[in-house]
């Protein structure tokens, strides 16, 4: 017996048969990077032009209805914003509990990072004198730093600068890096402190304590970005 005849639930309607503007609507939602019309066109089974055509309309309607977000063409593709006049309560949100700028012990473990990597949590502690848990969360968090597999003799966890660090610093590779090797200890002089094994710091420790010197030129990272819905 069908479902038809004994009134169960239908299934998922075939992508040509939804209505448009609520399926683009559903689709750019869940986009994590600007959908072409090419590509839209092609999932819902439809000419480019219709697709085109329908996603001007709804980006018309969302302004003329004074939407909390707007539908805007960029990158060649289409996505969702929030829309500026409410920036501000969009970033009250998304930063609450946090500070929009990297503190100095962030920068300074960040500078670690980029100088020794890869390099343990613990190594990074042991050259800045302090527990670094703490703010190597936040740095991996910004998508600053990320994990680079396990250091052989202890299985302790590697961190390694990312292309967001890279593309945040302006630099186009590791290589052009300021000079600051000599201003870091070596890694024979600070051996005896990095066994990963052996808890040194206490993780929630304020983590305040002298450290190394700051790259250059980042005394004001900011890593506020474009909030997008």
């Amino acid at each position: 017996m069908s479902e038809e005849t004994t009134g169960g639930p239908a299934g998922p309607r075939a992508a040509a048969d939804l209505d448009l503007k609520p399926a683009l609507e559903a689709m750019l939602m869940v986009a994590d990077e600007p959908a072409a019309e090419e590509h839209l066109a092609r999932i819902l089974e439809r000419p480019r032009r219709q697709v085109a055509d329908a996603l001007r309309e709804l980006a018309d309607e969302y302004t003329a209805q004074g939407r909390g977000f707007e539908l805007r063409f960029v990158a060649g593709g289409w996505r969702f914003y929030t829309r500026a006049a409410y920036a501000s309560a969009v970033e009250s949100l998304v930063l609450d509990g946090r500070t929009a700028r990297l503190t100095q012990a962030a920068l300074e473990t960040l500078a670690v990072v980029a100088y020794r990597q890869p390099v343990s949590r613990s190594r990074v502690s042991a050259v800045r004198g302090v527990n670094c848990d703490g703010v190597m969360r936040t740095l991996l968090q910004r998508g600053l730093v990320e994990e680079a597999g396990a250091e052989p003799e202890t299985g302790a966890i590697l961190y390694r600068t990312t292309n967001y660090f890279l593309e945040r610093m302006g630099l186009r590779g590791l290589d052009e890096l300021p000079e600051l090797a000599p201003f870091l200890p070596e890694a024979e002089a600070i051996e005896a402190e990095t066994q990963e094994g052996v808890p040194s710091f206490d993780p929630d420790a304020p983590d305040d304590g002298p450290g190394t010197p700051v790259m250059p030129g980042t005394d004001d990272v900011d890593v506020d970005d474009q909030t997008e819905l």
